[in-house]
């Protein structure tokens, strides 16, 4: 199969759409970021990356706690609009309807409508070059309680967001499932 290169390039696909909250001058406010995921299991840990320049990292360096949310299709406008403005000019809370509620990271709002919350505690920050990692300490984890079954998460209920780089530049949804984890590769496994 023929390739092309793009040379250096960061793709990777598909990308979650996550709302970053953190409360800056008292306010809840949510960035849409799209480069980041699972860092660690034990502890549990995320990586978020943010711009020096964001108003989000004000809030992370002030409060060392934030949270990502999870948006379903059904909240792509008002995912799309976290990424459109700047939460120092317009309040994102207020103008998308977010019900915020509070676990144990005080200074970490959550949106109630994203099926998936996650309180984070900021454990450092890694100096990239235009971006700069966040790693943070997944303290608790909240699911809608319609996004359960027999006592799991089950991401085909929640109908998270994705975001598609490239030429696309569109956001999408979870397809269909296409094999079995952890099994589908034993009809190749020998022995």
């Amino acid at each position: 199969m023929k390739k092309v290169h793009m040379g250096a390039a960061p793709l990777l696909y598909p990308m979650p759409v996550m709302l970053v909250g953190t409360t800056i001058e008292g306010r809840p406010n949510f960035m849409n970021a799209a480069w980041g995921g699972i860092a660690n299991q034990t502890p549990p840990m995320l990586t978020v990356a943010v711009r020096e320049s964001r108003l989000t990292m004000k809030g992370l360096r002030a409060n060392m706690a934030f949270s990502v949310n999870i948006p379903s299709s059904s909240l792509v406008v008002e995912a799309d609009y976290c990424g459109l403005v700047s939460g120092a000019k317009e309040d994102k809370t207020s103008a998308c309807g977010f019900t915020i509620f509070f676990g144990n990271q005080s200074n970490a709002p959550l949106i109630a409508e994203c099926p998936l919350n996650l309180e984070c505690r900021l454990d450092r920050f890694i100096e990239l070059g235009t971006h700069t990692l966040v790693l943070g300490e997944i303290m608790e984890t909240h699911v809608s309680e319609s996004c359960v079954t027999d006592g799991l998460p089950d991401p085909v209920k929640m109908d998270p967001l994705i975001y598609i780089s490239g030429v696309a530049k569109s956001y999408a949804r979870l397809g269909e499932i296409v094999a079995p984890a952890f099994s589908a590769g034993l009809r190749i496994k020998k022995g």
